[in-house]
């Protein structure tokens, strides 16, 4: 029967995670990504190589990208935006021909994923990721200040987000603002207030439509080139998958990933199937989605969260949470069979554990919480693999 391809993500030379760390949690493949690139530049052969040697030389091999990042021109469709699709079919060609045939983006707007606790402390000590939109409420209504932003809450929502800022410390109110605007993965540089509200005033006028209707245009023109190339295109939800900030999001649900593979009915137009950013929707019927796009899924985030309540959900460990993992688990085995091919999976995120406290790392980026998860997502598709040779 198929099997994953288990990987794990690197951030390139400046993680504080080596290579040899993680070829000893026994992946074969690499995901990563050029962050020293300029967004919109393109990513010559020469780059890539280089990045695929150091891979290499550390006993693996580079499958994924992730992340060949998508201007913030292309998704306005303004400025010089047919310039960077031009780059981005470059890059692609690139890409291609130095071997690497899955390539992650996301179409979210100035921030990827938002989450307003990096520290969560579990009952064991660990620490998780945890969204809590009352938090959120309060960081964008009176730390942040966003233009008219009264006008997007109730009068209720603004009565519990204020409660809710009395019973922060000011230690505690930078430490929230700080969260919420970390940035993207591969940085480790805040946004200012300054730099965000003048960001957030390029899209006062691109609503829900308009933004998919500029992913369209983008996977278009890119889409194409990539089948001709044989690259596949995996598609990262937003996380989380719902407006924020006021800004439009538009890959949050099952209806959604269909219209976007309607417009664009090739195959190198998929998705990057992340539980975690799915499921922190509790209308997102996960099994569902497989069933649905399973010919479109190329990449596997897989990871877990617990929704505590209708404001707040938070990573759980990867096989103990509100999605229903073993389903999700033998349903993409069964697809790969089907298929007839071996996707490429990473455990997506993980607990920080105590004997890595004090560690600079990504949020979520931990090395013993994302062995833990390989781990239990490692077993838990042995013993379903088994199952199914028996019947």
């Amino acid at each position: 029967m198929r099997r994953m391809q288990q990987t794990m993500r690197w951030f390139g030379p400046n993680d504080t995670i080596s290579l040899r760390d993680i070829r000893q949690c026994g992946v074969t493949g690499i995901v990563t990504a050029l962050h020293q690139i300029p967004v919109g530049d393109v990513w010559t052969v020469e780059d890539i190589k280089e990045r695929q040697q150091i891979v290499r030389n550390a006993g693996m091999e580079w499958t994924v990208i992730e992340s060949l990042p998508v201007h913030e021109d292309i998704k306005k469709a303004n400025g010089q935006y047919l310039q960077y699709i031009e780059n981005y079919k470059i890059s692609l060609k690139n890409v291609a021909d130095c071997g690497i045939k899955v390539v992650t983006y996301n179409f979210m707007p100035i921030l990827d994923w938002v989450r307003t606790d990096h520290a969560f402390e579990n009952p064991d000590g660990s620490k998780a990721l945890l969204y809590n939109q009352v938090a959120f409420n309060y960081f964008d209504l009176f730390l942040l200040k966003r233009p008219n932003v009264e006008n997007d809450y109730s009068d209720e929502e603004k009565q519990i987000a204020l409660a809710y800022g009395n019973t922060l410390s000011e230690a505690e109110k930078q430490l929230l603002f700080k969260n919420v605007l970390l940035g993207l993965p591969g940085s480790k540089v805040n946004f200012t207030a300054e730099q965000i509200l003048a960001l957030l005033d390029n899209y006062k006028d691109i609503d829900n439509d308009k933004l998919r209707e500029n992913l369209i245009h983008f996977l278009s023109e890119v889409a194409p080139v990539a089948e001709e190339l044989g690259v596949k295109l995996a598609i990262h939800p937003d996380d989380p998958p719902f407006s924020v900030l006021g800004l439009p999001r538009v890959v949050c649900t099952e209806e959604d990933i269909k219209k976007i593979f309607e417009a664009v009915p090739v195959n190198a137009n998929g998705l990057c199937y992340c539980t975690g950013s799915l499921g922190a929707n509790p209308s997102n019927d996960l099994v569902k989605i497989i069933d649905d796009f399973g010919d479109r899924i190329h990449f596997l985030h897989l990871r877990n969260v617990i929704r505590d309540n209708e404001s707040v959900f938070r990573e759980s460990e990867h096989l103990n949470g509100d999605n229903p993992m073993e389903s999700i688990m033998e349903k993409l085995i069964v697809l790969m069979n089907s298929r007839g091919v071996s996707l490429p999976m990473r455990p997506d995120h993980g607990f920080l554990h105590s004997i890595e406290e004090g560690k600079e790392q990504y949020p979520g980026y931990s090395l013993i919480g994302r062995l833990k998860g390989l781990a239990e997502l490692r077993g838990l598709e042995k013993g379903i693999i088994y199952k199914l040779e028996q019947r």
